[in-house]
């Protein structure tokens, strides 16, 4: 039993040094899908505003330029690694906002009917961004870069 479980913490410990490599796919990946969504979303601003018009969100040619501009410059933030649980957390917000609003029947349905929480749009982005919030950015950042810089704790 007990090689057993040396063989599991021996296993462990490898699987471990893949969550900074994982943490980086994630954070290119849908860093890139956020910037391009805000990007798009700036061009357009006449049809967002439109859009939260209609979901009657309050001042939304203001709502239109935050979001898109938070989606656009956050995005980039979660590619470089740069304030990441800080931006993590506003993405998250932001993604939650956006389930609320948009598709409250698939937010209110997650232990009634999953499939419809998980499908719906902001999904992805918002499971992303709760990732980046609660492990950090990992190694290959530069939260870790200036963490080791100012030698301030262990930013992962």
């Amino acid at each position: 039993m007990k090689a057993l479980l040396d063989l599991y913490l021996r296993f462990s410990g490898w699987i471990l040094k893949l969550q900074s490599p994982f943490l980086l796919a994630v954070r290119l990946y849908w860093g890139w899908q956020f910037a391009q969504s805000g990007w798009g979303k700036l061009h357009h601003l006449d049809k967002v505003t439109d859009f939260f018009t209609s979901l009657n969100l309050p001042a939304p040619g203001l709502t239109a330029h935050f979001v898109s501009g938070l989606e656009f410059v956050g995005g980039i933030l979660l590619i470089l690694g740069l304030g990441s649980r800080l931006i993590g957390l506003v993405l998250t917000v932001n993604m939650l906002v956006a389930y609320w609003t948009a598709d409250k029947e698939a937010l209110l349905s997650v232990f009634s009917d999953p499939g419809k929480f998980y499908v719906a749009d902001p999904y992805t982005f918002l499971f992303a961004s709760a990732m980046v919030l609660v492990f950090g950015a990992g190694i290959f950042s530069l939260d870790a870069l200036l963490a080791k810089r100012w030698n301030v704790g262990t930013a992962k």
